[in-house]
């Protein structure tokens, strides 16, 4: 399959066609560069790849891509124990990506894991393109986050990635004539499948800024922006550089909720009612707000083409799409993965006998078809004195109050009440736990209430802005 078509010609080409970091690149040049790759590494089980924000990461992925051989992206962040399991598991033997730091990182591997360095020279080019994959092959193994043991290795195949890119082409207006400007990290569904090979899919001219500051995405000048929460929230706070984008088509916000004040705050000072959408790792995108569409703070939408989703309750009945009701969210279309590698009992317990993936996100849908996300049915859902109660509606509420940048809400457990509403809250001004309580209690039903508060610095959160709620648990 055709995966990369603005690789091959058709969508004109510049000198600065991808801008990761400072550093520019043709596609023309990409090209060469990552079919001197796809030679050295053709016939390999798999290449791991050493996932910095440089060109030599986008040149070493699509060189994998070009032979055929699964891209295994290794986060740079990540300890010597999580990088010598993600390459044990995935069986890479070639570490590519720049020259000393991939020298450096395959020194450090440690236990029954061994690979071989592979430096990328972006002065090696050549003509010579392999032929072209099957659509079924691999074109990825994305390890999750790990939060409930050891990081499991997500098989997606070429034509699920292509069948996403295309239909978020189609619901997001995304066209050649686009400058795509992010600066998330190359190890995810995010920054490295949607913010780079969507420009190589739709032929756009991508800007990586490096780190996602305020100030680079306002000096970009780019039309569509990629960001997570966390860096739509520094942007609101910088009133000049929101204002920057306000020249902008479309602002792109996912893998976590995007705070309802943040939403306003931004389409106050962009004139942008932000897009938001819902996806995974397994699934890639699923669901999204549209580019002709209605965009409203706290929803991600409506499915994209070719997937169809469902709620369900606990005892296996459906749930009613009236906007209230909340149900665990069941996905099915041609973007989900194939897999998990060399996991048997995990793809099991992922699949509904009917051929549904399990997402273990809890969510309600309206009569309109309008998603919403309430949390992960494993820390979002909390069971307190016979009541379910949703995390992010309880968060929601904190947020509303001024003196409350953000909050996260977990169930701990109660004696009493089975779980009991805790919230952590980073302040924004003078407030206490009791005014807080009482803040929610006047606004949602009162078993809805946080029976503590906790006043804290920061959330802790991984590489993409969520929130670690299991690490709160644990404090």
């Amino acid at each position: 399959m055709n995966l990369l078509t603005a690789l091959q010609g058709g969508h004109g080409d510049a000198a600065d066609a991808l801008r990761i970091d400072g550093r520019t690149l043709s596609r023309e040049r990409l090209l060469g560069a990552a079919n001197t790759v796809a030679a050295r590494v053709a016939g390999a089980r798999a290449l791991a790849v050493l996932a910095r924000p440089s060109v030599e990461t986008v040149t070493a992925v699509v060189g994998g891509l070009l032979a055929g051989v699964p891209v295994v992206p290794l986060p740079p962040d990540a300890g010597p124990v999580e990088r010598s399991h993600i390459l044990r598991d995935s069986g890479a033997e070639l570490l590519a990506g720049e020259g000393p730091a991939v020298k450096e990182v395959a020194a450090e591997i440690i236990g029954a894991a061994t690979v071989d360095a592979l430096p990328v020279d972006l002065g090696e080019t050549s003509a010579e393109q392999p032929p072209e994959p099957a659509a079924e092959q691999a074109a990825f193994v994305l390890y999750t986050s790990g939060t409930t043991g050891p990081p499991k290795g997500v098989i997606l195949s070429r034509r699920a990635v292509a069948a996403d890119l295309d239909a978020l082409a189609e619901a997001w207006a995304w066209t050649a004539e686009d400058t795509l400007v992010h600066g998330l990290p190359l190890f995810h569904v995010h920054g490295l499948v949607l913010g780079v090979l969507g420009a190589l899919r739709t032929g756009c001219r991508l800007v990586h800024t490096g780190r996602p500051t305020p100030a680079a995405y306002a000096e970009a000048a780019g039309t569509l922006y990629f960001g997570v929460p966390t860096v739509w929230s520094r942007i609101a706070a910088d009133q000049p550089a929101a204002q920057a984008l306000s020249g902008a088509r479309l602002l792109v916000s996912g893998s976590a909720p995007l705070p309802v004040p943040v939403f306003e705050k931004l389409t106050t000072l962009t004139g942008h009612r932000p897009v938001e959408r819902y996806g995974m790792t397994e699934t890639l995108i699923t669901v999204s707000t549209r580019a002709a569409g209605e965009r409203r703070p706290g929803s991600v939408g409506l499915p994209l083409a070719g997937t169809e989703t469902r709620l369900i309750a606990e005892d296996g009945r459906p749930v009613p799409a009236d906007g209230e009701s909340v149900g665990d969210l069941q996905v099915r279309g041609p973007s989900m993965f194939d897999g998990y590698l060399g996991n048997p009992l995990a793809n099991a317990e992922a699949f509904t006998e009917d051929g549904w993936f399990r997402t273990g996100d809890v969510a309600t849908i309206g009569p309109d078809g309008f998603h919403r996300i309430v949390g992960r049915g494993s820390v979002d859902v909390i069971k307190s004195g016979g009541f379910k109660i949703g995390a992010g509606e309880v968060e929601a509420a904190l947020r509303d109050h001024p003196a409350v940048a953000d909050a996260a809400v977990v169930g701990a457990p109660d004696a009493d009440l089975g779980q009991a509403v805790v919230a952590f809250v980073i302040p924004d001004g003078p407030v206490t736990g009791d005014q807080l309580t009482d803040f929610v209690a006047q606004r949602l039903s009162v078993h809805k209430r946080p029976r503590k508060v906790v006043l804290v610095e920061e959330l802790p959160r991984n590489a993409m802005g969520k929130v670690l709620k299991k690490r709160l648990l644990e404090e």
